[in-house]
């Protein structure tokens, strides 16, 4: 489009009017911006703008940047001006720099900086990156997926709306099944099946289509410049299929990449890329869907690859969803098998038996474990010394496992052995890969040398028998041979003489020493002497050899007679006493005996702490009698005192006991009722869960008190209006057994009874008060009568009785009335009206 001259002089005034007014408040600006359209087609000099220049005097304005020359400044106006139109495609933005000189060239101000920006106009129509497009859509292809894309390009500027393109379908050829097969993206160009299309294009018959597509700039306006190209569009079979599973043999030595499968999506634009646990640099594909690997692959490494591929268009949308490829890495015999350790130590003992095991040796193969390549067998390939035999061990070809072959094991013929073991793998193939270990065996020393005591005999020793316990009698020393720490550990027991536990055998720290300590006092009338046999043996098992005498030793020991004092049979006698026994009852009888004879009348008894003087002792038999009558209700129940027995001639030489009497309950007492009852009462009618607690108490021991039993007489009367329930051992609730009874204070027979025996009870006339409640819990009780005032029946009847007299009499006088009104009334009298008259 071309501008009008008059359009471009209205420009031109106004820009140097714009440019005045600009120099007026910037007049030292050093940066200017013009903007001009392109294609002028007015006079020339086309004056652009003022350039304003803050110095006085005589200059000179130097231009540079104008390499074109087709800028200029006018000198005496200081305007800048062009002398040919501009072409925004050629060149969109020009920059120059003014600077202002004196005659010497000195520079007074500037440089200046003016920047020259184009302006588009809509001059250039669209053109199609080629007259036809091709492409191919798959059956089966998804809706609005995109699958090519049709190219346009404008000379104008792309952010103005000169360079907005525009694409839609002008046309379709033929129009069946549907004449919307095909839609196009308006801004980019991208062709794809309508919802339409993708349903009826699965089953349709043709196998091309063409379209001619029209591009038109200025966006959505409807004026612009346009073009049209034709479209022709083949529909092919949908080719995307997963490739089967790839066996891949590692360390393949070949030419990479190499093309190990293919995919294709059937279309002219497609881009492939692939992703899954792989390194990145492992796999390729390429535009052909021609899918390579890299390099080598090591199944030690990585033994299997889940690859997915993809396939998009232009827009990186997916065609379809991504194949999935499979890679097996195939093993190769390519990892010797490797000990676990380098060096493998046992330890094995002399004397042990042949066959033995000793050390499991353990190699691992990194090849496939379902395969040959990881078959391990196991060899013995020399063995150090080779004496007394050159096969004293055997291994085990498949489990490694080292057993003993020869059992003539001794120290003396050697303490190590060494052996070389090799593995190797294909099953113990001699093309296998093989790699070698070291097993070090050491002989072991075993306990052969039993302990012995220097001497056989110890003592004797004489210990008096008055001796304290824990006191040392003895030490014994015995000795051992072997070598090893372990081996000269020494245990010392008892054989025999220690049966009654009187002596405690004591090893001590330092090995091979033991004490024997008095344990038990000693009693020279029992066992005036004793022989003890200890032995000694290793804590470790004894091989090869067995004990003999020299692992024994025999202490005698002999007991020195003491003067004892008296001992009682028991250290304490224990009695249960019935608390109605009667006085001069035998209570118990205590016997002391002398430690050094039989027992004798030489001893005496008497009592010490009997501060109630209950008892009396006989002081030649030791009988405990009973002198005053006891009552278990009164004095406690436990009583101890205590017997002493003496020598008659050595008095200082006693002996003391202890007598706990245990005072035995009776059962003679009966339960009684306690608690205060009088403020107690019972509603009437009855209310619910309203009862009188009773509480029993009975001075007999718990065995002859509780459970109490409360029971109700067996009147009928009774049972019927009363109830009586037990609560725990010692209390009953009492009940109302109707809903109502009079109201009064009824007397309730409560038989209350104990569990002892001889069974004892009490029969008690419990006064209960039955009242009406006037609420809960408040009772209405009447007032009784007053000494001397009359009761309300009383006075009832007596104004009954007063009112009756006065109305019998008044009756009498009705009567009389009556009939003297009746015997006026007669005027004649005959012979029958006339009564007889009695004889004078």
């Amino acid at each position: 489009m071309k501008m009008c001259s008059a359009q471009l002089l209205t420009t031109y005034s106004t820009v140097i009017q714009i440019s005045m007014f600009l120099s007026i408040i910037h007049p030292a600006r050093t940066e200017q911006h013009v903007e001009v359209p392109e294609n002028y087609d007015g006079s020339f000099p086309w004056y652009l703008t003022k350039i304003n220049v803050a110095t006085e005097g005589q200059y000179n304005l130097e231009l540079t940047g104008n390499d074109e020359g087709i800028f200029g400044i006018d000198a005496g106006s200081n305007i800048l001006y062009a002398t040919m139109p501009f072409d925004r495609e050629q060149q969109a933005v020009y920059r120059l720099q003014v600077t202002a000189k004196n005659e010497a060239g000195e520079i007074l101000f500037g440089p200046i900086f003016i920047q020259i920006i184009v302006k588009d106009v809509n001059d250039n129509k669209p053109v199609m990156a080629k007259d036809m497009f091709s492409g191919r859509v798959s059956r089966g292809m998804k809706q609005e997926k995109s699958f090519m894309h049709i190219n346009a390009t404008d000379l104008d500027d792309p952010s103005t709306a000169n360079g907005d393109l525009r694409y839609q379908i002008f046309s379709q050829t033929p129009k069946e099944p549907s004449e919307n097969m095909f839609q196009i993206n308006a801004r980019t160009g991208g062709l794809s099946l309508t919802a339409e299309g993708a349903s009826l294009l699965h089953s349709s018959q043709l196998q091309k289509y063409n379209l001619v597509v029209q591009v038109k700039d200025m966006g959505d306006q409807p004026l612009g410049f346009y073009t049209f190209a034709n479209i022709e569009i083949e529909v092919v079979e949908n080719t995307w299929t997963s490739p089967g599973p790839i066996l891949l043999p590692e360390n393949l030595s070949d030419t990479y990449p190499k093309i190990i499968s293919r995919v294709n999506w059937n279309s002219k634009e497609v881009h492939y890329y692939l992703e899954g646990n792989f390194p990145e640099d492992l796999f390729q594909i390429d535009p052909d869907g021609n899918i390579y690997v890299k390099q080598e692959l090591d199944r030690e490494v990585q033994s299997e690859y889940q690859i997915q591929v993809f396939a998009v268009n232009e827009e990186d949308v997916l065609y379809d969803e991504p194949l999935e490829l499979n890679i097996t890495v195939t093993d190769r015999n390519d990892n010797k098998p490797l000990f676990t350790q380098e060096m493998y130590y046992a330890d094995i003992k002399e004397q042990t038996a042949g066959g033995a095991e000793i050390v499991q040796v353990s190699a691992e193969d990194a090849d496939d474990p379902n395969s040959s390549n990881s078959d391990i067998y196991y060899k013995i390939i020399s063995q150090e010394p080779r004496m007394p035999s050159s096969v004293m061990f055997h291994i085990n070809e498949k489990t490694g496992m080292i057993t003993l072959q020869n059992a003539e094991l001794k120290t003396n013929i050697a303490k190590q052995y060494s052996l070389q073991i090799t593995a190797f793998d294909l099953g113990g193939k001699e093309e296998g890969l093989s790699s070698t270990c070291t097993v070090v065996i050491n002989v072991v020393d075993v306990n052969d040398s039993p302990p012995v005591f220097l001497k056989s005999q110890f003592g004797p020793f004489i210990i008096p028998e008055d001796t304290e316990t824990g006191v040392l009698i003895a030490t014994l020393t015995a000795s051992d041979e072997d070598e090893k720490a372990e081996y000269k550990l020494i245990d010392f027991t008892v054989v025999s003489g220690n049966e009654d536990g009187m002596f405690e055998i004591v090893r001590a720290e330092q090995n091979g020493v033991v004490h024997i300590f008095l344990e038990k006092e000693l009693d020279y009338e029992k066992i005036g002497e004793y022989t003890v046999i200890v032995s000694a043996k290793n804590e470790a098992p004894l091989l090869g050899v067995q004990y003999g005498v020299s692992s024994t030793a025999t202490v005698h020991m002999l007991v020195e007679n003491i003067n004892e004092a008296p001992v009682f049979t028991s250290e304490k006698y224990e009695v249960d006493v019935l608390e109605n026994l009667q006085p001069g009852t035998v209570v118990v009888t205590v016997k002391a005996l002398e430690p050094d004879t039989t027992p004798t009348p030489s001893l005496r008894y008497s009592l010490r702490n009997d501060s109630t003087n209950w008892f009396s002792m006989d002081e030649m038999s030791g009988e405990i009698q009973l002198i005053q009558l006891l009552d278990r209700e009164l004095v406690p129940d436990l009583y101890i005192v205590e017997v002493i027995a003496w020598e008659k001639d050595s008095p200082s030489v006693s002996a003391t006991a202890e007598v706990v009497i245990h005072l035995v309950d009776v059962n003679d007492n009966y339960p009684i009722l306690v608690g205060d009852y009088s403020e107690e009462f019972l509603c009437t009618p009855q209310q619910e869960g309203q009862a009188i607690t009773l509480s029993a108490f009975d001075r007999d021991s718990i065995v002859h008190s509780t459970p109490f039993i409360f029971s109700l007489s067996r009147d009928p009367t009774v049972q019927r209006n009363w109830r009586i329930d037990a609560i725990n051992d010692t209390h009953a609730r009492l009940s109302m057994g109707i809903s109502w009874l009079e109201p009064k204070v009824h007397l309730v027979p409560v038989t209350i009874s104990d569990s002892g025996t001889p069974l004892q009870y009490q029969h008690i006339q419990l006064p209960v008060t039955i009242c009406k409640c006037i609420a809960a819990s408040y009772c209405f009780r009447e007032v009784g009568r007053m000494e001397g005032m009359p009761t309300i029946f009383s006075a009832v009847s007596l104004i009954v009785g007063t009112l009756g007299v006065m109305g019998f009499f008044l009756l009498i006088i009705f009567v009389r009335l009556f009939l003297l009104g009746s015997s006026k009334k007669k005027t004649t009298r005959t012979s029958d009206t006339i009564p007889l008259q009695s004889p004078v």
